[in-house]
């Protein structure tokens, strides 16, 4: 029975620094209930999120202990009652866990699991959930791109910048995106952006608008509100749409400037998605594989016990260079 085997997983039984992420080796593996699925985990991505809620500083607080992780690959170990899409082997990646996937298992919600394909690996796999489902929200749940408009990436190299660039090209946009390193800049060129800038360059909004004839661009999917948000209201063209991916504080900003452009600041939280939202989602994903122009790209892999590393890492790093992953 699996009711009594152990695995590692990492617990935070206290919010702070990542110092808190502590491995521990005796924990129960989890059993899947009515319409949930039981994985073993081959890899876990590490969103940003993750971090905010790991200190404390997030809406939405987890009841202490806990395992954090979402976005998981690995195989089909068994499934509750209920279950019909996925059986007992299937290669899955998952957008969302009930167990937490920093953990050698994990259980999740059978509408939370898809099939991974053969042509990507476990790690890939890993790097789908939380990027993927963000990007198709801001892009089209929230911002409504149509294609031929021309969108603004702005922090491309990360897990959610580099969908984003594969999304926007798949949909027909334009595709400007901006990192703060030469190996970003490429990663999004690489990655279906038409032209890239260099963030950390004196002057990279200006040769933006001259990039668009001075027009401005109609979408911005902005992974650092913070520090970019009243930038990026003068980039916009009449109409122009920012979506609020990412923020790590306060910005102040001219109310004027969206009047001037009429245009809309939007937030974006993919945990808001309806099941039919994520469902479409899916859908477009898939056949994003398939067709073969959805490839994530992982960057630093960690092993389990480094969790705090990769927590430390993927808010400070000078620039990210694709997706961070756990790996079991």
């Amino acid at each position: 029975m699996s009711g009594c085997r152990l695995m590692r997983a990492i617990r935070v039984s206290e919010f702070g620094a990542p110092s808190v992420l502590k491995l521990c080796s005796d924990v129960s593996v989890p059993q899947p209930g009515h319409r949930q699925v039981l994985i073993r985990v081959h890899a876990c991505g590490v969103n940003p999120v993750e971090t905010y809620i790991r200190s404390g500083s997030y809406a939405r607080k987890p009841t202490l202990p806990y395992t954090p992780g979402t976005d998981v690959a690995g195989t089909v170990e068994s499934v509750g009652e209920g279950v019909t899409a996925v059986q007992a082997g299937d290669r899955v990646f998952t957008t969302a866990t009930e167990s937490g996937g920093y953990a050698e298992y994990t259980v999740a919600a059978d509408d939370c699991v898809h099939k991974l394909p053969d042509a990507l690996d476990f790690t890939m796999g890993a790097a789908i959930g939380i990027p993927y489902f963000t990007a198709y929200r801001a892009l089209l749940h929230k911002a409504h791109t149509k294609p031929g408009e021309t969108v603004l990436i702005h922090g491309a190299s990360g897990g959610v910048g580099v969908a984003a660039c594969q999304l926007s090209r798949a949909l027909g946009l334009q595709v400007l995106g901006t990192a703060g390193t030469p190996e970003g800049m490429k990663l999004a060129l690489n990655n279906g952006a038409h032209l890239a800038f260099n963030h950390r360059q004196e002057g990279y909004t200006d040769k933006i608008l001259e990039a668009t004839q001075g027009r401005g661009v109609d979408v911005i999917v902005e992974m650092l509100s913070n520090v970019n948000l009243s930038k990026d209201l003068q980039m916009l063209a009449y109409g122009g749409r920012v979506t609020v991916v990412g923020s790590r504080g306060p910005i102040e900003i001219n109310p004027r400037d969206t009047m001037a452009k009429e245009s809309s600041i939007i937030g974006v939280a993919v945990f808001f998605a309806t099941p039919e939202e994520k469902k479409e989602c899916a859908a477009f994903l898939c056949a994003g594989m398939e067709a073969g122009w959805l490839r994530p790209v992982v960057g630093p892999q960690y092993p389990l016990e480094k969790a705090a590393q990769a927590h430390h890492d993927i808010i400070e790093s000078p620039g990210a260079a694709g997706k961070i992953v756990l790996t079991m």
